[in-house]
């Protein structure tokens, strides 16, 4: 059965974006910072369908894991605005339901990558993403606002959280806002790097 789970980088001090984003400065510019644990793994590249990368560490074993559990994504209109204009074709490799109020035809990649755009909310995009899935895990690939309106609506099963060594000082924090009682939380796995600290958590409902 499907697990509805989000696995996000975040600064030391809890910023899982900078300031003044926009598709010509996705993320405020600090992806570099957050997720250059990443972009040394050739499991990153491989994913985007380019050579690169030098190592192939537990990092990458991670990146590979976390590709295969996942059947289809959710995420706001935001991120998606952000990265139309730069991700490469089929990045996805699966159905991608994006949050928004526009009205909007599927955008059909070559490959098996689908952008639906979604108007009736969060519910709605679960459900389609459930049939999409088809057993795999659903992952609300963010921002930062659609991870929280899921959290706070009781719907995230487990997250996983990459902490970088760095003070970004301002931004997006991902965490704003959230019900603090509405889950009890257990740490499942903490998974040492050198350039980050992985961490999954398993959330219930109280």
């Amino acid at each position: 059965m499907s697990k509805i789970i989000f696995d996000s980088g975040i600064s030391l001090d809890g910023f899982f974006a900078g300031d003044n984003r926009s598709p010509k400065n996705p993320m405020g510019g600090v992806s570099g910072q957050i997720h250059s644990w990443m972009f040394n793994q050739k499991a990153f590249w491989e994913y985007l369908g380019f050579e690169g990368g030098t190592e192939d560490s537990a990092d990458g074993k991670y990146i590979r894991e976390t590709i295969a559990r996942t059947g289809a994504f959710i995420m706001g209109k935001r991120m998606f605005e952000e990265g139309e204009a730069s991700w490469p074709n089929n990045l996805y490799k699966a159905d991608v339901y994006v949050l928004t109020h526009e009205i909007r035809e599927p955008w059909v990649q070559e490959g098996t990558t689908t952008f639906y755009f979604i108007n009736d909310g969060i519910e709605s995009a679960l459900d389609k993403a459930r049939q999409s899935a088809k057993g795999k895990d659903i992952r609300i690939q963010g921002g930062a606002n659609t991870i929280q309106q899921f959290l706070n609506a009781g719907l995230v099963d487990e997250f996983f959280i990459h902490i970088a060594p760095v003070f970004l000082g301002s931004g997006i924090r991902l965490f704003d806002g959230i019900d603090k009682d509405k889950y009890d939380i257990q740490i499942e796995e903490v998974i040492p790097s050198d350039l980050t600290t992985h961490l999954r958590y398993k959330l219930t409902n109280k």
